[in-house]
């Protein structure tokens, strides 16, 4: 037995991918994007906002242990980066309520250009200690899992020696396996309960 934030930088943004972009819902990031979310802070912020709604400065500064004058900093930066809003309808001049303008973020390194390639390895290393951080905080939950999430999570670490090629193959097919349980809907009636489960070849419930 062996087990992010958000979600979110999947190997391909083609549109015809097992987990390519829903136009609709989703953002292919940008190079100013990018620059933004080369912040670990700011990848929690978003992850946080798009799985759990609409919040304010103080109520995430409280929840992710931040000065409010910092969440709010992140915050605009954020609005000024495109991917998250105010909420005008719930807001006031001095408690501003803020929510994610997309469901996903999607990041293909192969289609970056060279020039940009920099913006795109350090958005790479804020999701790495985003994740990092996620695993962290997770150690304290582990031991509370319910035994049929505990039994069903994985943590995992292999060693293969593969080539570049060989990488690429393995990620379209583990990509393949998770766009066929992305596509499933929510437990049937008379089913076992379902909950968030974050896939990272660390697999676990977001209890």
């Amino acid at each position: 037995m062996t087990t992010d934030p958000e979600p979110s930088a999947p190997p391909t943004a083609d549109a015809g991918a097992p987990l390519g972009p829903d136009p609709d819902h989703d953002v292919t990031l940008d190079a100013a994007a990018l620059r933004v979310l080369a912040h670990p802070v700011r990848l929690v912020m978003l992850n946080t906002l798009r799985e759990h709604g609409a919040s304010t400065a103080r109520r995430l500064a409280k929840e992710l242990d931040l000065d409010s004058g910092a969440a709010s900093y992140h915050l605009r930066r954020l609005a000024a980066g495109g991917l998250i809003e105010e909420d005008e309808e719930r807001g006031t001049r001095r408690d501003r309520w803020w929510r994610a303008r997309h469901q996903r973020s999607y990041h293909d390194p192969a289609t970056v250009a060279p020039d940009e390639r920099q913006g795109s390895r350090a958005y790479a290393n804020a999701v790495v200690l985003a994740y990092g951080d996620q695993l962290r905080r997770l150690a304290a939950d582990v031991p509370l899992f319910p035994d049929d999430w505990f039994e069903a999570s994985i943590f995992s670490d292999y060693s293969l020696s593969l080539t570049p090629g060989e990488l690429e193959e393995m990620k379209r097919e583990l990509v393949g396996v998770i766009a066929k349980y992305r596509t499933r809907g929510a437990s049937s009636e008379g089913a076992e309960p379902a909950a968030r489960v974050s896939v990272q070849l660390q697999m676990f419930p977001r209890l």
